[in-house]
């Protein structure tokens, strides 16, 4: 790859647009040579050649994303909405008719990659959200971990669990898996790219030097999952491995077993690429979906979507289904078109350039992500129990979906859900809970049906031990014993 010192002839040649972007702009151009010199600059802070060589080829991957959505600025190509349709039946499988292999060797084949990124920010957490216990004392990295190595030992597979860590979390979580050296699975991680934050009015970015605070730099998430594969040598390491599938999910979808019938479907039909969706619930209106797009099977965010057709987007008539961010890749395809790829911004957007790739239409049980203390409450309820490491919905349970709640601003961080709930309640026949104000619960507390729970500002209310709510509207400043 091209260096990004200023003497870099190629370089410099590609950012006047001679091959790979097209400026349509004075401005354009003139931000992608600003941005040019001060990359080079941050560049030239690093001493050690190898650092410097490895930093130099991650500002470079930035730079094509930087002048790529500067480019498509410049331009302000809209996809054509009169030419977006429903996916056609072949592009959606539904997983009802997959078939159960006969075959599990086909397991060692597999590889697993958690996204491992993310820090539980919005959940009041400083560390690696995948450390946080979410069920049975277990965390979402102790559940992962148990079900892989359940897996290999019933299966008598190699199935190697894959964590890709950010900035944020890799030294956690290299702390962490530690604590898993005796067990039946093998454990690599590698880092994702580390890009500098920009300033919104120069376009010109945050750090100074290679080694600024943490503040000055971001975590591309997931879309940068090819490229850091890549470039970390573990997408080699898995083919020389004999590894040609991998299995990717996000850390904190609970839901994201590994399954078999997908995975033979995979092979079965030679999909390069497998997508997991599952229908949209009001819940979900703003999720990515699936849509054919003259012919072709695409992804379609609703960033992409002209404001004017924002409400079609969020429509389940004519969007019925949503991407879940789990997602199977032949990695032999993946090596093949690397170089296409490592522009896209979403994992799931890759899809238009693998061979036969497509949806498969799964339960809504793969798709169980902990984004907020209301998910955590309904986690570590009595709906699911746990069979190595895998969430299993309680039998007692009557209906099939699972309990609407919505906690509020008092319960948004993990330090305060923990204080206000002396134990968690027993929901098994909850319908419905909205919480919002100062309220606490006691231990053995149940609730049934519909119950919403207003204290106003102000004003507290403590729901004691053994309280049955069954369709109750509380609000005021109550203490429940005076009902």
């Amino acid at each position: 790859m091209a260096s990004l010192a200023p003497r870099a002839d190629s370089f410099n040649a590609r950012v006047r647009g001679s091959s790979h972007v097209d400026f349509k702009t004075a401005t354009t151009g003139v931000a992608a040579k600003a941005m040019r010199n001060d990359i080079s600059r941050l560049v030239n802070t690093v001493e050690d050649l190898a650092t410097k060589k490895a930093f130099d080829t991650e500002m470079q991957s930035f730079f094509y994303l930087f002048t790529r959505y500067l480019s498509e600025r410049a331009k302000s190509v809209d996809l054509d909405w009169d030419r977006i349709k429903s996916p056609a039946e072949d592009q959606i499988v539904l997983y009802d008719t997959l078939v159960a292999p006969k075959d599990q060797a086909n397991l060692n084949r597999l590889a697993v990659l958690k996204v491992n990124g993310g820090l539980g920010t919005s959940m009041g957490m400083t560390g690696a959200k995948s450390a946080l216990e979410v069920k049975d004392d277990m965390t979402f990295l102790d559940l992962t971990v148990r079900q892989i190595e359940h897996l290999n030992t019933t299966r008598n597979v190699d199935v190697p669990l894959i964590l890709m860590t950010s900035f944020n979390t890799h030294e956690d979580t290299l702390r962490i898996i530690k604590k898993y050296a005796n067990q039946q699975v093998r454990i690599t991680t590698f880092n994702q790219s580390r890009y500098p934050r920009i300033y919104k009015e120069t376009l010109l970015p945050c750090p100074k030097r290679a080694d600024d605070d943490k503040k000055h730099w971001y975590p591309p998430g997931h879309g940068d999952v090819y490229n850091a594969l890549f470039h970390s040598g573990v997408l080699d390491q898995l083919l020389a491995e004999g590894k040609e599938y991998l299995f990717v999910s996000n850390s904190d979808n609970l839901g994201a077993v590994v399954d078999e019938k997908i995975l033979q479907h995979m092979i079965e039909t030679n999909a390069e690429f497998l997508m997991e969706v599952t229908d949209k619930t009001k819940a979900d209106i703003k999720g990515g979906t699936l849509i054919d797009y003259e012919g072709s099977v695409r992804l379609l965010e609703i960033a992409q979507v002209p404001s004017e057709h924002a409400e079609d987007f969020k429509s389940i008539r004519k969007f019925k289904i949503f991407n879940t961010n789990n997602l199977w890749i032949n990695l032999k395809a993946l090596k093949r078109i690397m170089a296409v790829i490592q522009l896209e911004t979403a994992a799931g957007a890759a899809i238009k350039h693998f061979k036969n790739g497509h949806g498969i239409n799964v339960p809504r049980s793969r798709f169980l992500p902990v984004k907020s203390c209301s998910d955590l409450l309904l986690i570590k309820s009595d709906i699911y129990s746990l069979q190595h490491g895998q969430l299993v919905l309680n039998e007692s349970r009557m209906f099939e979906t699972t309990p609407v709640i919505k906690l509020g601003d008092h319960f948004k961080k993990i330090q305060q859900f923990q204080k206000r709930f002396k134990k968690i309640p027993r929901i098994i026949e909850l319908d419905h809970l909205t919480v919002t104000g100062d309220v606490n619960f006691g231990r053995n507390v149940t609730l049934r049906g519909t119950v919403i729970i207003v204290a106003n500002e102000g004003q507290r209310i403590d729901i004691p031990d053994g309280c049955i709510l069954e369709n109750r509207l509380l609000s005021g400043n109550l203490n429940m014993t005076e009902l």
